[in-house]
């Protein structure tokens, strides 16, 4: 807002695209354009500053002078919007899903207490969001979908426990202290268990940990209430919602038989197929041991990603000159493309930068540095289908009409900034050597069919140079030393500053030297004469000869060696770490010639991810301590607790074939996905082994124990499970939150059956359970009386 006052409350900062003089342009649509930035205020609503802005700029537009217009080349708070307004219609499909998924499950009024506590959960967790500054964005609005499909399984497991006991003649009263005191602890237990999942990427020290530790966050907040609202919002509700039902007094202990809940033709079945698994327990525990090995040889199969492009519609398109060229030369080639972007229908709007890369309008934008012989293009797509379809044409016409340069065309990145996907650095004492060796590499980099536009990352040498050479006999005849000769080249050709002029905040150098025409013909340093002391002056070429030669125009060093990177894009469907990976291979020989000193490194995606997941790794030993404490508390057992944390990992039968089935990659927010579901894995777990434990402490057989909490557990973990996998279906169209969703999906799904089939079989492989082992009547269908112990 150059040259106006604004005052506007969630402005930071504001700043102009280039001072004066110009040291690179900024244009739009072929007009020369100062850029104008606005920073917001760590504390600020993007969308509310964008309204203040465009209010602002309504004034502006009408005291502008004739022939000046003010246009808005990007806007976060409208992309903000955008996907704030998609999310908010997911998670909307996501409540409608969980909503109907209650409903239909548990019937009408059970589901209903379900549904009330639903939008109380949500309201108490967006606001400890806001009292925690957690802003909503696409991170924490993902999460939310996430955490909707498992903030009704306390919910659930409550609700379905009061209105069992309700069908087996409890009074209302009664069945609410049962829900509370039989499953409260336990589903504290599962519901930490679940928390302690995301727990390492709250605490991961790197920039990909501080983007995504809302997950962790908005988790905690929703799953952690969710268990409050079950053991203190749906007893209440449910003594007032669910219906009771009188019983019947003609037989039993004091005259009250229960109601057979699990009597039906279904659940007759299923304990036929509980106790078939039980009594087959090592082949279930072998098949399922078989699956688990298939599934993580299949894993090589799945597609391994870092994170996703953005689905926002820009697209940047770099030109890089020689670095010997000018800025005039990389202005005339920006004008060029400007020409060849004119009429095109996919475009919106487009603004280019020359002699600088793009300042950070996006978050992950991966910054250039400026350079005169370097454009930037922000090509803007009407939409993403449309960007796409432009991206494949300018492609063409880049290797084309502009196959002297290196060229780029990129999206804008999630996640932290890579840059080119594919990287490999060469590194080494000699120049020459070093890019003898990148050239070797670029080779071998081209003939993969994957890999997409390979350069280096700097040039041939081609910045032409003149250097004189003193013959150091004659100078000394002459008595004329090199500290002279030096003074007066440097005063001649690059100028020697007398004084500095002060304008406003600048500092501007007073130089003395020659005349332009003196200082840009090589040819006119022969015809130099170096004055004396004694008024004469000594011809240069006297004193020594000059000599012409080309040289590097930038030399980029790492550890003090010079160092050349060799990039690449891939072709999709290929992702940046398979083809990183897969090239990485091949390289076993080259790395085995490479002369002592000289070493070639992986950068780019697998570099990136590598640092993302040893930052979640390094803080495993502290999630296994949580788990292990918790579980340690609620089982009270060894054997037990390690039963259970020994279930985790079998979510990847269902994750691979998901991600394999759907085309997904698995990305690093997949990988905190398969973690976190690690947890809910362990949490029905938990609370199984912990009602059979229960079982066997009223008196009950170990093997009807554990057939019998197995059908008392069926509905709750099913329904649970449903929930959780339809709540993602929203999810799975997401670009960012899609492979997440698609792995969440198919290892919560074959969890669920895992519970319900493995674990009983493991359970009883474990401690030995006898299979003619009985004791009394069965805990399911037997007659228990009302006043009996529960």
């Amino acid at each position: 807002m150059h040259g106006h006052d604004v005052r506007l409350g969630d402005i930071a900062h504001v700043s102009h695209g280039y001072a004066d003089p110009p040291a690179e342009y900024m244009r739009f649509d072929h007009a020369n354009v100062l850029g104008i930035g606005v920073t917001m205020a760590p504390d600020g609503d993007v969308i509310e500053l964008g309204k203040a802005l465009d209010a602002k700029v309504r004034e502006l537009k009408g005291a502008l002078p004739a022939g000046l217009k003010l246009t808005q080349v990007a806007s976060m708070p409208q992309a903000v919007s955008r996907s704030v307004d998609d999310f908010v219609e997911a998670v909307s499909e996501a409540i409608a899903i969980v909503l109907l998924v209650s409903l239909v499950s548990l019937g009408f009024r059970t589901g209903m207490v379900v549904v009330i506590s639903i939008p109380v959960v949500l309201a108490g967790t967006a606001l400890l969001m806001n009292l925690g500054h957690i802003g909503l964005h696409k991170v924490s609005l993902g999460t939310l979908i996430l955490a909707l499909g498992l903030l009704v399984d306390d919910a659930i497991i409550s609700v379905e426990s009061m209105a069992v006991k309700l069908e087996q003649g409890f009074d209302r009263m009664r069945a609410a202290a049962y829900a509370y005191t039989h499953t409260a602890f336990p589903m504290l237990s599962g519901t930490l268990v679940t928390v302690a999942g995301f727990l390492p990427i709250a605490l991961a020290r790197s920039s990909t940990g501080e983007y995504t530790r809302s997950i962790f966050q908005v988790a905690a907040i929703a799953l952690l209430l969710s268990w409050l609202a079950a053991v203190t919002l749906i007893p209440l509700l449910g003594s007032r919602l669910l219906p009771e039902r009188q019983p019947d007094h003609s037989a039993g202990r004091q005259g009250a038989v229960e109601h057979d809940v699990y009597g039906g033709p279904f659940y007759q079945r299923f304990r036929g197929w509980v106790t078939w698994c039980v009594d087959h327990r090592w082949s279930v525990i072998a098949g399922t041991a078989t699956a688990f090995v298939f599934a993580l040889g299949a894993f090589a199969f799945v597609p391994k990603q870092f994170f996703p492009s953005s689905d926002r519609p820009e697209l940047l398109v770099d030109l890089r000159l020689p670095e010997n060229a000018s800025f005039d030369a990389t202005l005339r080639e920006a004008k060029r493309f400007e020409h060849d972007l004119d009429g095109r229908r996919e475009i919106d709007h487009y603004v280019d930068f020359v002699g600088a890369g793009a300042p950070r309008f996006f978050l992950p934008l991966d910054e250039q540095l400026p350079a005169p012989n370097f454009a930037q293009f922000i090509v803007t797509a009407k939409n993403v289908r449309e960007r796409e379809a432009l991206a494949a044409s300018l492609d063409q016409l880049l290797s084309t009409r502009y196959s002297t340069l290196r060229t780029r065309i990129s999206r804008l990145e999630n996640g932290p900034p890579v840059g080119f996907p594919v990287q490999f650095r060469v590194s080494g004492p000699q120049i020459a050597t070093v890019r003898r060796i990148a050239d070797e590499l670029a080779a071998r980099m081209r003939i993969d069919p994957d890999t997409h536009n390979v350069q280096l990352n700097w040039d041939e040498p081609a910045e032409r140079s003149v250097h004189f050479e003193v013959d150091q006999a004659q100078a000394r005849r002459l008595g004329v030393s090199s500290q002279d000769l030096q003074n007066f080249l440097q005063t001649t050709l690059s100028g020697y500053t007398l004084a500095y002029l002060r304008k406003r905040d600048l500092l501007i150098p007073v130089e003395l030297r020659s005349p332009p025409y003196d200082r840009t013909d090589p040819s006119s340093l022969e015809r130099y004469a170096l004055p004396t002391s004694t008024g004469a002056a000594i011809p240069l070429t006297t004193l020594g000869r000059v000599r012409y030669d080309l040289e590097y125009g930038v030399i980029w060093e790492r550890d003090r060696e010079p160092t050349i990177t060799v990039q690449s894009d891939v072709r999709p469907p290929a992702q940046g770490l398979d083809v990183t990976q897969r090239i990485d291979r091949g390289l076993a020989g080259l790395r085995a010639s490479l002369p002592t000193g000289y070493h070639v490194e992986v950068g780019g995606s697998v570099e990136q991810n590598a640092k993302a997941q040893n930052s979640i790794i390094e803080q495993m030993p502290l999630l296994a301590i949580a788990v292990l404490v918790i579980l340690m508390i609620q089982l009270q057992s060894f054997s037990r607790v390690f039963m259970v944390v020994l279930t985790a990992p079998l979510g990847l039968i269902g994750v691979v074939p998901a991600l394999l089935a759907f085309h997904k990659p698995f990305g690093f927010v997949a990988m905190l996905g398969m973690i976190a579901m690690f947890g809910i894995i362990m949490r029905n777990s938990v609370i199984l082994v912990d009602q059979i434990e229960q079982d066997v402490r009223s008196g009950y057989s170990h093997l009807e124990a554990i057939v019998g909490a197995t059908v008392r557990r069926f509905r709750p973990i099913t329904v649970t499970a449903a929930a959780a996998v339809l709540a993602l279906i929203p999810l799975v169209r997401s670009n960012f939150f899609g492979p997440m969703a698609t792995a969440l999906m198919g290892g919560i799904t074959v969890a669920t059956v895992l519970t319900l089939f493995f674990l009983p079989a493991l359970y009883a492989a474990w401690f030995r359970v006898g299979l003619k082992e009985t004791t009394g009547e069965p805990p399911l269908h037997g007659q228990l009386a009302v006043g009996s112990q529960p």
